[in-house]
């Protein structure tokens, strides 16, 4: 039984191997492609391409091959745009024609085209539409949100307090991951709880699984990969654990529902499915609902508590910004009172700061892949046809020459020469167009606001020489994650 358990994997692989090399004959003879590196059946460009570092490997193919080109990730042709005035030109001055999700292999096993992140056309446009609503009404850019993010950083303070050397890791995400869950879910959870640490726990191994080689692998190779036994099918069941929490959450939220007076996102969900329930093809129904609960709650905690904590790093890296920082936020806030969105404009040198962090770090270096509606021709992007997969590359515009020394983090990037604050255009690290990330503003409040809380009363310094920290990523595929660290937080 064991020998032909085995035949019948290999019999599969070598199905998938055949129908992944007449795609690729099939699409190999099909219209002109832009320039790039001549691939191999099967392989694409897997010989010339780093899946451990993409970013790096597209921005040399790129010297060669210009700022559009093809490379081929797996058996997919896909075209990289690698620049500002590229991937401008696609996701802002052509939203329309380049606004539809790409392939994404993981993604699309997970979510099965539905939800906000991964899902296309009337079904995508339906509930992005409506999150953005239900999150503006619940505070998104007002008050209402900046008091949860607040009360957050008061629990976050007091977690701090408890060790002399606190775990960045876990209250970091925990901290960002509450301020989220008030608006989804309508409630916030102990840092001790041990439910909600085990899904900041699924949500790590996720990152950690999609940026390993076994992810990259699966997304150049998913036909060959869903067959084969390795770590890169665990990913699949922390999506699960994490979409089987959220339904219980929905359950809940049933059974208490009151059309007139929603709570969260789940309870306006919940009404709008009642509105449309003789709406045939409705986009609102239970599946899509626990799927964009999940969206909002993974993206809401994953992305900003990352970038919390790779700028606080970057802060033990670099003590002096941190002090500059303190020094501003003394002058401006002093010790009374909490740091407040408004203070932002008062506070020059912590805008920069914050803004050169995100600019840095370039947190999802690749961006999400788009696709093109419809063919499409120009002097800048070239000839695409349509269904191409497009790859805008934000670290290739985000680390761009507009700014002296790209490769060097320096909050004067932002900062014009008499200390006021100055704007870019190639700060894109939300990406650009209709496929922005809709919580833009929250994560904006929530970095803003959370560092300079935690600045405001403590000072934080490396356990190690500052100058044997590593600021480059241990990760970097799909986001790039910092290595882990220690730090001392002294109260001031």
């Amino acid at each position: 039984m064991e020998l032909l358990g085995a035949a019948t994997v290999v019999l599969l692989v070598c199905i998938a191997c055949l129908l992944s090399f007449a795609a690729w004959k099939g699409r190999s003879g099909k219209g002109k492609m832009p320039p790039g590196p001549p691939p191999l059946p099967i392989l694409g460009n897997l010989m010339q391409v780093k899946p451990s570092n993409l970013a790096k490997t597209l921005e040399k193919l790129s010297e060669e091959y210009g700022p559009v080109f093809t490379v081929h990730l797996g058996s997919d042709p896909v075209v990289v745009l690698h620049g500002h005035d590229v991937v401008k030109e696609a996701l802002v001055d052509r939203a329309d024609e380049f606004a539809a999700r790409g392939h994404m292999p993981i993604g699309d096993r997970a979510n099965n085209g539905l939800g906000i992140i991964f899902s296309n056309n009337e079904l995508w446009l339906q509930v992005r539409r409506f999150s953005l609503t239900t999150l503006r009404n619940f505070g998104m850019g007002k008050r209402s949100i900046e008091e949860r993010i607040q009360e957050e950083s008061d629990y976050l303070l007091e977690e701090i307090k408890k060790k002399r050397v606190p775990s960045i890791f876990n209250i970091s995400y925990c901290s960002v991951s509450n301020v989220i869950c008030s608006v989804v879910f309508g409630k916030r959870f102990d840092y001790k709880d041990k439910k909600f640490l085990a899904l900041m726990n699924n949500m790590n191994n996720i990152i950690a699984n999609m940026n390993s080689h076994w992810g990259q692998l699966y997304q150049m190779f998913p036909k060959i990969m869903d067959y084969l036994p390795g770590p890169h099918n665990k990913i699949f069941a922390e999506f699960d654990a994490l979409k089987a929490f959220v339904a219980e959450e929905v359950k809940l939220h049933e059974a208490s529902l009151d059309p007139n007076s929603p709570q969260d996102f789940i309870d306006c969900f919940l009404s709008k499915m009642q509105e449309e329930k003789d709406r045939p093809n409705s986009s609102f129904h239970m599946k899509n609902l626990i799927t964009s609960a999940f969206d909002l709650f993974i993206a809401g905690t994953e992305t900003t508590s990352t970038t919390i904590r790779y700028g606080l790093l970057l802060l033990l890296k670099y003590p002096k910004i941190q002090e500059k920082v303190q020094e501003e936020i003394d002058q401006v806030v002093g010790r009374s009172r909490k740091p407040c969105v408004a203070d932002r404009t008062q506070m020059p040198y912590t805008d920069a700061v914050v803004h050169e962090i995100q600019r840095f770090i370039a947190l999802v270096p690749l961006g999400l892949p788009h696709t093109v509606t419809k063919d499409t021709s120009s002097e800048t992007t070239s000839s695409l046809r349509s269904g191409t997969t497009i790859f805008p590359i934000l670290s290739s515009v985000l680390r761009s020459k507009e700014f002296p020394n790209p490769y060097e983090f320096n909050p004067e990037h932002f900062l014009n020469k008499n200390g006021t604050f100055k704007k870019s255009n190639f700060f894109m690290p939300f990406s650009a167009g209709k496929r922005i990330c809709p919580g833009e503003g929250l994560a904006r409040m929530e970095i803003f606001l959370i560092i300079a809380t935690i600045l405001q009363n403590f000072t934080l310094k490396s356990v190690v020489d500052p100058q044997e920290l590593n600021i480059t990523p241990t990760l970097s595929g799909t986001t790039n994650v910092p290595a882990f660290y220690q730090l001392c937080a002294v109260p001031r």
